[in-house]
């Protein structure tokens, strides 16, 4: 690890200029960021220490929904009695993620902010465009059967890693930042995380210096909540496939809700508003799930080894529909 500068933040405004300089990065738990400097993926020249600022709670918001503190841990966030009652398919998938330690120290902000688990990208001496542009993808042609099917581009493939970022996709949550001038604003998380196309080392929309301050979560979604996760192991191993889902019916059995957001196939949290469309209004035929799952695939690309998730996503989806259509009192 080479050598780097510390300091601690007194304000969101101390640490978001303080970042804004080239070189400084902010920290929290660490989880990730430090094995990327062990690694030296990740070389800053100082680290903005956060965890003294007031970003630690979980508030009701005026509308029914959830504000949640950058610092929140990802056990804290699991546990909380709100999570749990009304928001359990968040609790499924942050359980679903990494080692209790772990998510003792990860935060929600962090967790967002995440790298790839690409192995190219992790090896500092192989060519690999999100960590040094214009360097190439040798993943393309490589090892790739963990890598994405969906959202990729001719210079990078490599997958999105967060099982709460899917949950968070899935119900829609806002992203609240503060600028290192110290403006605010608000990110819908589907605009937070940007495609590879030709940039791929270009992961998300914040500018340098950029804090995560809190995600807000809107009023409750009725229905059955559910994270299905298809691993290779059955603990602390990141998705192959993995799926946030909600889903309600009417008393007839047709489905009224349909909201699916999926992990480890796409190049960040991937939902497919038009693949639900196809289902809600039907009873869940075999029928309205392949439709939904052609539309969900119909740009899916594999590239040899991870070929074999294009048929693992439309097998989960089709057990989570047969399975939401099976539960009684959804």
């Amino acid at each position: 690890m080479r050598a780097f500068e510390y300091q601690r933040a007194d304000s969101a405004t101390d640490a978001s200029q303080a970042a804004a300089h080239h070189g400084n990065t902010f920290i929290a738990g660490g989880t990730n960021l430090l094995d990327l400097m062990k690694l030296e993926v990740e070389t800053p020249i100082k680290l903005v220490d956060i965890t003294r600022l007031e970003l630690a709670q979980v508030e009701d918001t005026d509308d029914g929904g959830l504000r949640i503190g950058t610092l929140v841990t990802n056990s804290d966030l699991a546990a909380h009695p709100k999570v749990l009652a009304n928001y359990p398919v968040l609790a499924r998938a942050l359980l679903a993620g990494a080692s209790g330690q772990l998510r003792n120290k990860a935060t929600t902000g962090g967790n967002l902010l995440q790298r790839t688990r690409c192995y190219y990208f992790y090896q500092t001496d192989s060519a690999c465009n999100k960590r040094e542009p214009n360097s190439g993808c040798p993943a393309i042609e490589g090892e790739n059967r963990a890598l994405a099917i969906l959202g990729t581009s001719d210079s990078c493939i490599a997958q999105h890693p967060s099982d709460m970022a899917v949950a968070m996709r899935l119900l829609d949550a806002t992203i609240e930042t503060q600028k290192a001038n110290g403006d605010t604003r608000t990110i819908a998380i589907e605009n937070f995380y940007r495609l590879p196309e030709d940039s791929p080392h270009k992961e998300n929309v914040l500018e340098p210096g950029e804090l995560i301050t809190h995600v807000t979560l809107p009023a409750p979604i009725k229905g059955m909540h559910t994270y299905d996760k298809v691993r290779d192991r059955a603990s602390y191993a990141f998705a192959l496939v993995s799926c946030a889902a909600v889903i309600d019916k009417d008393e007839a059995g047709t489905l009224k809700t349909v909201r699916l957001a999926f992990g480890g196939i796409g190049a960040k949290p991937w939902r497919d508003e038009a693949a639900e469309a196809c289902l809600v209004g039907t009873k869940g035929d075999k029928d309205a799930i392949n439709k939904a799952a052609d539309t969900l695939l119909q740009d899916a690309k594999g590239h040899g080894q991870n070929d074999f998730k294009i048929v693992l996503t439309r097998r989960l989806l089709t057990q989570i529909i047969e399975r939401a259509c099976r539960a009684q009192g959804v």
